[in-house]
């Protein structure tokens, strides 16, 4: 089963504007298994990182498997 049909991506900016203009901002970053409703990899990213992460982790999603998916992306952490 792809990684798409079995996790939700979703991401919560603390503020509006971009993150360059707020490198201190923290945002948070959640991969949501959607048949439990459980949070399987939460991530606590700078305003910088998140972009990038975001983007990282809907293109595995869209190509890995799900069990694929959750080993590459769990020994993963924020720099």
């Amino acid at each position: 089963m792809r990684a798409n049909r079995a996790y939700e991506l979703i991401v919560r900016r603390s503020g509006r504007g971009p993150g360059l203009l707020d490198p201190a901002r923290m945002d948070q970053v959640e991969v949501v298994e959607l048949s439990t409703g459980e949070v399987a990899l939460f991530w606590d990213t700078t305003a910088v990182q998140t972009g990038r992460l975001s983007r990282a982790l809907k293109s595995d999603l869209a190509q890995l498997d799900a069990r694929e998916f959750i080993t590459k992306w769990r020994r993963w952490q924020p720099r």
